[in-house]
């Protein structure tokens, strides 16, 4: 990930095709270690295209990828029914109470005392 963030900075700073020195030195600033295979790799993967137009094809793919976190949240609380958001509820309060209990106890003096 280092790697692809460096060369998008070199992007970002109007360096339209980085090279591997190039990304070299973005991570040498910042004191992380360049890996020359990696650099290559993803120099020789975004060879002659446009990065634009390479983000834009990520973020269609990604889009279709399941997160899984949402899904089963929606369908698992209507099955819990209304008891779950009381029962979350009573427990806040409980922890709440003991909080106050623990604060109180001072042992019978003061620091200042």
């Amino acid at each position: 990930m280092k790697v692809v963030a460096a060369y998008l900075l070199a992007v970002l700073g109007g360096n339209t095709t980085p090279s591997a020195e190039d990304v070299k030195e973005i991570l040498g600033s910042v004191g992380a270690e360049a890996e020359d295979d990696r650099i290559e790799l993803l120099l020789s993967e975004v060879k002659g295209k446009d990065i634009t137009e390479l983000i834009a094809s990520g973020r269609e793919k990604f889009a279709s990828v399941p997160s899984g976190g949402g899904a089963a949240m929606a369908v698992s609380a209507p099955a819990a029914g209304g008891a779950a958001p009381a029962a979350a509820a009573e427990t806040k309060k409980e922890e709440k109470v003991e909080e106050k209990e623990e604060s109180d106890d001072d042992m019978g003096f003061s620091l200042f005392d």
